[in-house]
């Protein structure tokens, strides 16, 4: 199992990730996991851990990790979008044939500001957009 294992390992933080160098290569034959940096993703910086300094093999992956990450976060970003469209033609569904008046009272303000808010941004934003065609 261990001969498989990738030569680094990222464990995700909420702007980036800790990275790991992996050792198999021991005499216990155990998985050493050596933090090697601490990346941040939003601002793109690769801090070295503790007086390590890291080789060009190091900063190609962390590299070749940030952009894939990058990627998917983008990909999950647009999913949830297309989510949130599910979830308001469920809610308008629920809202006509299933909500009491009760529940209804709970939830149409912050439905109706949060809507107007998204409207709002929606409407400038295609604005904006036509204006610069």
């Amino acid at each position: 199992m261990t001969a498989m294992l990738p030569e680094y390992y990222f464990r995700v933080r909420e702007n980036g990730a800790a990275v790991f160098k992996i050792d198999t290569e021991n005499r216990q034959r155990r998985i050493e996991m050596d933090q090697i940096a601490v990346i941040n993703i939003r601002n793109g910086e690769v801090k070295p851990h503790g007086q390590r300094s890291l080789s060009e093999a190091d900063r190609t992956e962390i590299e070749r990790w940030m952009d894939e990450r990058k990627e998917l976060l983008a990909r999950r970003d647009i999913d949830d979008i297309h989510r949130a469209v599910d979830y308001l033609n469920l809610t308008a569904q629920w809202a006509q044939s299933k909500a009491t008046d009760e529940q209804l009272e709970d939830v149409t303000d912050r439905l109706l500001l949060a809507m107007h808010d998204l409207r709002s941004v929606l409407v400038r934003k295609k604005a904006d957009r036509l204006d610069k065609s």
